[in-house]
């Protein structure tokens, strides 16, 4: 089942979305005020977050901003009454990742749900896992707060785990990610991939990327055994 968070002051808009969405087999929790909202998205996990732009005590595009900064990259529709071009931008530059205006069709919004719910969104300035940290926007990766020197190519290996983690990505997704429609030989993967966990790993005691035989690799943090993922 779809788990959803609605953020929305309208108490009548947000009970009508609430009990359509259960209809349609959606979990949807709610909250009346960004504050809170925030602090829900902070202890749950939630497929798609549907955020109002104008809230009481923290408007949706500064619970926007701190979910991106947070790392979350939980999908995010933002629901508003604005539908000028300028008010869009700044809920994209926001972090936002769909954008629907009021008054809107209740089978709309289902249906940009489900394509949301089926995405991570890109707009996430930071990715996290244990002390291994991420920043897009400064273009930097550390652990224990260290910086991590990583060519290109394992910068975008390292990047596609995180946002995948904790799942196992195959090894052609990220062959994809690097290379494109142009595959490397056989070994080019292996010899990268060796490079990365040296130098994300290497002096740690616990490890973080993982060889899952036969799947791909992944990065989780934690000594369950990586063949059967909790």
């Amino acid at each position: 089942m779809l788990s959803v968070l609605l953020v929305e002051d309208d108490q009548d808009l947000a009970m009508t979305i609430v009990q359509y969405l259960e209809i349609q087999q959606i979990r949807c929790d709610h909250a009346s005020n960004g504050a809170s909202g925030l602090q829900l998205i902070r202890d749950n996990r939630y497929d798609v977050i549907l955020l109002d732009l104008n809230l009481p005590r923290m408007d949706g595009l500064s619970v926007c901003r701190e979910v991106r900064r947070s790392g979350d990259d939980t999908s995010i529709l933002m629901l508003t009454a604005r539908d000028q071009l300028a008010d869009k931008v700044e809920g994209f530059e926001s972090g936002t990742d769909d954008y629907l205006v009021k008054p809107f069709e209740l089978q709309e919004l289902l249906v940009r749900i489900r394509a949301l719910a089926h995405r991570r969104s890109g707009q996430v300035q930071r990715l996290r896992c244990g002390d291994l940290e991420m920043d897009l926007t400064a273009q930097q990766a550390t652990r224990s707060g260290q910086p991590l020197k990583l060519s290109p190519t394992g910068w975008r290996l390292l990047e596609t785990l995180l946002r995948a983690a904790p799942s196992v990505v195959a090894r052609q997704t990220l062959e994809e990610a690097v290379w494109g429609d142009e595959p490397p030989d056989s070994n080019s993967l292996k010899v990268h991939m060796h490079h990365l966990r040296k130098t994300v790993d290497h002096g740690h005691a616990t490890p973080l990327i993982h060889t899952v035989a036969g799947r791909g690799f992944m990065i989780r943090e934690g000594g369950d055994d990586p063949e059967n993922p909790a």
